[in-house]
């Protein structure tokens, strides 16, 4: 039976576990400057937000609410499983996590376990014996490699950038959902208008094409000019075109909504037309600086803002002196079954400093760098605020306007349909002519297209709005409807 009792390596030991405990604590401070939040560079109050009381708030507001329809909400679904896009943001995070865990990892020393053995031969000459001589060692034990006190928080810093990059990969996860929703959402109304224009035109080319079959049965009967004949079959092939042209659409629409959700859903609820969209369009916009808190890209520049601090502290440390220790603690024996003999206990501990004197200017251009990325950092940030505070503020401005637009078309299309029907009755009585009808029939139709656009812009505002004040990551369904939108 083996005796391992090394009493004094012991006391050793643990000296020096209560001195790396000493330096853990001392190393607790940081070269890196006092983080100070830039001023956001915007206005404090958005331009025409008349809205500003209602009773939603984007931030809060849960994507099946904002989005009722049952059709588009097994869209968003399918994507927020399926988008690469979103894919790769989580795997980014992921990197990003393991990245600061192997950083952090540096603050604590690294125990390992040894195990070594050695023959050494030695010649006649080298010999005490005046003969060859082989000598034999073996050594086990607990080694901790060389491990940097960190005195001047180096260590620490690069932790704190590397957790300030995680946080901003999960930020930006965030935004790419946000974003996510909102394109889906927008894709699926495209498809929506292109089909509610292709119905259109498809009942229009039926009713122009029974209009030249009875515009040729009058010109062979000579009831009609050529030139009548010649008008209803330009009507007829104009709505053709249109049809092709739309069945294009619709079908590129159908593939661009396809790749947004990353596969192929089946079984899903019939869609809804655009003036069936309840979307909520009552959304409080709030204050500019509200946006420093709901919208994930704003906090993603800042944590790499944080990053860039950090790194300053990183490279202010590399001017100081660095220290580091190694130490081994175990038992070395000539021969393998001594290893475990009374007095076979051995420790080493090597404590060493190195201090920068010519480096040619590394350690100073490293520090300019981490400052100029610092500020580069700063500059993206207060971008990042200004694009976040200019799309709120474009949502808004076009919201006052829309609902006027879809109002006028509306009262548009109407004043169309009465001139088409008052310029037929004339064409029958003989006062109009071909052309006067043609006009009509063809504004009649632009006036109905365009009515179904502007039911799309306006539904798209709402959805721009929601998505520029950081609505799209909650998930909740109320019972309660949303209020209607045109």
């Amino acid at each position: 039976m083996f005796k391992f009792s090394p009493l004094r390596s012991t006391g050793k030991l643990t000296h020096l576990s209560a001195a790396l405990l000493v330096v853990g604590v001392l190393s607790g401070c940081t070269l890196a400057p006092t983080y100070q939040r830039p001023q956001a560079p915007v206005e404090g109050t958005y331009p025409a937000d008349a809205k500003g009381q209602a009773a939603y708030d984007a931030a809060t507001l849960g994507w099946r609410q904002f989005f009722p329809d049952q059709r588009l909400q097994a869209l968003i679904a399918a994507a927020l499983e399926n988008n690469r896009d979103l894919r790769t943001a989580a795997l980014n995070i992921e990197e990003a996590r393991a990245q600061y865990q192997i950083t952090r990892a540096d603050l604590l020393p690294t125990l390992n376990a040894t195990g070594s053995e050695s023959r050494t031969r030695l010649s006649a000459s080298q010999s005490t014996t005046g003969a060859p001589l082989i000598t034999k060692s073996y050594q086990v034990g607990l080694a901790i490699p060389a491990y940097e006190l960190d005195f001047f928080g180096r260590v620490r810093s690069l932790k704190d950038a590397a957790l300030s990059t995680y946080l901003s990969t999960e930020e930006a996860k965030q935004s790419v959902q946000i974003s996510l929703v909102s394109q889906v959402a927008q894709a699926y109304l495209t498809e929506r208008s292109y089909a509610e224009q292709l119905k259109l035109a498809q009942q229009t080319l039926e009713s122009r094409q029974s209009n030249l079959g009875l515009a040729q049965k009058r010109f062979d009967v000579g009831a009609s000019s050529a030139l009548d004949l010649r008008l209803s079959d330009t009507l007829a092939q104009s709505a053709r075109t249109s049809v092709a042209t739309l069945l294009r659409q619709r079908a590129q629409a159908e593939n661009a909504l396809t790749l947004l959700v990353g596969t192929n859903v089946k079984d899903l609820p019939a869609g809804q037309d655009l003036s069936l969209q309840n979307i909520v369009t009552d959304i409080p916009a709030g204050v500019p600086s509200d946006l420093l808190s709901r919208r994930p890209d704003i906090r993603s520049a800042e944590q790499k803002l944080l990053a860039a601090n950090a790194n300053i502290g990183a490279a202010r440390a590399a001017f100081f002196p660095k220290i580091s220790l190694t130490g081994s603690f175990g038992s070395a024996s000539s021969s393998l079954g001594g290893l475990f003999e009374s007095g076979s206990g051995a420790w080493s501990y090597g404590p060493q400093l190195s201090l920068p004197i010519f480096d040619f200017g590394r350690n100073s251009a490293n520090l300019d760098l981490a400052e100029v990325r610092k500020n580069q950092a700063i500059v993206t940030y207060e971008k990042t605020i200004q694009t976040a505070f200019r799309e709120v503020a474009d949502a808004l401005v076009a919201r006052g306007t829309l609902d006027e637009q879809i109002e006028a078309q509306e009262a548009f299309l109407k004043a169309q349909q009465e001139r088409l029907n008052l310029t037929d009755l004339r064409y029958k009585n003989g006062i109009a002519s071909s052309l006067d009808q043609l006009d009509a029939q063809r504004d009649l139709f632009s006036a109905q297209q365009s009515l179904i656009q502007a039911r799309q812009l306006r539904l798209n505002n709402a959805i721009d709005l929601y998505r520029a004040l950081g609505g799209g990551l909650n998930e909740t369904t109320v019972a309660a409807a949303p209020a209607a939108g045109k």
